[in-house]
């Protein structure tokens, strides 16, 4: 069947920019003519009552996620790092927001989770068995010196902590995960920014819980320093591949975008893995996620090649390398940090959320996918 090529538009520096590129089919294209050029788009703080601010991770709550608690699909679950005082690595909360309801102002975000752990970190995902998983990178005083190792917390659909998991080797700080997620059997991937390394953990999941079964490094080196403005650097935003198992890293301190070959099934540690995109337009790369039409977005964190031209943006770009387009977030640098994407074919269905940690803020766009 012929295909043609619809272009979503999104709003760059005051005029009409390309914005996703969204692979159709001429029957789809028809029934986008019904829809706005613009996509739906919400905006909303991610402030909660306490004042935590720097927003880092953002997670859809994806489809077939079970009813009768405090989520429900297509809702969008924010962590924050900094308290109200702005100190990294000491804020607590986990933020809700649902798209087509009630928008917060600052200070009025509803809090899905208040951990006792601080430093909630980019590790944060949802498995459709009912539970949120979100990773912690503490420190005391907001400084490298004080930084500790952190966690994982298992969190049930109401908001209820149900378990931790700690582990000086495959849990030495976690700063981002990804979901090879199976239902009943699944893997959680996450990027540990003190060591440099990647680990996978194997988990069971049922109606009562989620049960970590065996855990595997499954790639090593990656670059890891302390960093006046962002903290600390290394591997950050993880992305799975379920059509090949591979599993895509991008690490900060290096610039570069790895792959992980057979992420799922390796038992043997790989060194950083194969270079996927290294350029020019990578600006310490962040949170990584597959858009709707297979290319890979990342976002630019500029701790790392700044360009004062080129502030807070996403980067999209194929799996095999090939550079597509950029995207601002905001005009200031260091906006860009948190992205997630979800695969819905549901009209009126929210599927790409993005963060802006400089106004502390999150937008959800509607983008057409047939």
């Amino acid at each position: 069947m012929q295909s043609q090529q619809i272009v979503a538009g999104v709003l760059r520096r005051g005029a009409l920019a390309v914005g996703l590129s969204l692979l159709v089919t001429t029957a789809g294209a028809a029934a986008l003519q019904e829809r706005p050029f613009i996509p739906r788009l919400v905006n909303s703080s991610t402030i909660p009552s306490n004042g935590d601010l720097n927003p880092y991770g953002v997670a859809f709550v994806p489809e077939g996620f079970p009813a009768g608690g405090a989520l429900s699909p297509g809702d969008v679950l924010v962590s924050n790092f900094n308290s109200g005082g702005n100190l990294q690595g000491l804020g607590t909360t986990i933020i809700q927001l649902t798209p087509a309801g009630a928008l917060a102002p600052p200070g009025s975000a509803t809090t899905f989770f208040a951990s006792q752990l601080a430093g909630l970190s980019t590790a944060l995902g949802v498995l459709r068995g009912g539970f949120v998983i979100v990773g912690n990178v503490p420190t005391t005083d907001g400084s490298f010196a004080t930084i500790g190792q952190g966690s994982l917390q298992v969190i049930d659909r109401n908001g209820k902590w149900l378990q931790t998991w700690t582990d000086p080797v495959f849990l030495d700080g976690p700063w981002d995960l990804a979901l090879d997620d199976d239902g009943p059997m699944s893997h959680i991937f996450v990027s540990n920014v003190l060591n440099g390394t990647v680990a996978r953990l194997d988990v069971s999941v049922s109606a009562k819980g989620v049960t970590l079964l065996k855990k595997t490094t499954i790639a090593t080196g990656y670059t890891h320093v302390p960093n006046a403005a962002a903290l600390v650097l290394g591997p950050t935003g993880l992305a799975f591949d379920e059509a090949s198992g591979a599993l895509y890293v991008a690490s900060t301190a290096d610039n570069t975008i790895y792959k992980i070959r057979q992420a799922s099934s390796s038992t043997k540690a790989v060194t950083r893995g194969e270079v996927v995109f290294s350029d020019a337009h990578l600006r310490g790369p962040l949170a990584l996620r597959f858009a709707p039409n297979g290319d890979l977005l990342t976002a630019n964190g500029d701790a790392v090649n700044a360009d004062p031209e080129h502030p807070s943006e996403i980067v999209e770009f194929t799996r095999y390398g090939e550079f597509v387009h950029e995207y601002d977030v905001d005009a200031s640098q260091g906006g860009a940090f948190g992205l997630d994407t979800i695969n819905s074919r549901n009209a009126g269905k929210f599927n790409y959320a993005a963060i802006d940690d400089v106004t502390n803020s999150l937008s959800v766009y509607d983008f057409p996918v047939r």
